[in-house]
């Protein structure tokens, strides 16, 4: 069981985001209404997983709340959610040592691979968010990719484990693997819900 405080003053965003991981049973979640008040449930419930904080709500001042939960904090994972934090932002943020940022924009289902993505270990910038962003491409940048590399990223589309994927697809699930790794390459995308996010946008599914 993983336990998860999501931090955002906007009662309906908060509530809805928490009644939805809710349903995922890996997932314990505590709300905070302010900075505050996620310091408070972070001191007073042991082993916090992911703190995930709203970039506007009170008590943050820009990047400032990051690095203090950062800093207060060093063995939980610390997110940044936005619905309005541009790339600047989102980098400056990942520089500054969040486990990921986690745009309000995403789909339920991308919210959910996001977290667990973060929750393994790993760090989450959607790629239109990064740097070097993948923002400029278009179909072509699909044309290198195989037919069964194909198949398996419409799986990963819709969220399916290595396991299930093999399983659809008739193949082993190291197989699986070695697919997703050449299309995170071929993409030029560091994650499974990166690949998925740039299939989306390009409406190939």
């Amino acid at each position: 069981m993983k336990n998860i405080v999501i931090a955002d003053d906007h009662d309906l965003v908060r509530d809805t985001i928490a009644a939805y991981l809710g349903t995922v049973s890996d997932f314990k979640v505590f709300t905070a209404a302010d900075l505050m008040q996620a310091f408070k449930l972070m001191n007073r419930v042991n082993a916090i997983d992911l703190l995930i904080l709203d970039y506007s709500m009170p008590g943050m001042n820009g990047l400032e709340g990051l690095d203090r939960a950062c800093a207060s904090y060093p063995t939980s994972k610390v997110a940044l959610m936005s619905g309005v934090a541009n790339r600047d932002v989102a980098n400056s943020a990942m520089a500054k040592g969040a486990s990921g940022f986690i745009p309000k924009s995403l789909t339920a289902t991308s919210f959910i691979n996001a977290i667990k993505l973060i929750l393994s270990g790993e760090r989450f910038l959607p790629f239109d968010f990064e740097p070097s962003t993948a923002a400029g491409k278009n179909s072509s940048d699909f044309c290198n990719i195989s037919a069964r590399e194909m198949q398996t990223l419409e799986q990963l589309c819709i969220g399916l484990s290595n396991k299930e994927i093999a399983r659809n697809l008739e193949i082993q699930e190291v197989t699986v693997k070695l697919h997703v790794k050449n299309l995170l390459a071929k993409l030029g995308v560091s994650n499974r819900t990166q690949a998925a996010l740039l299939a989306k946008e390009r409406h190939l599914f």
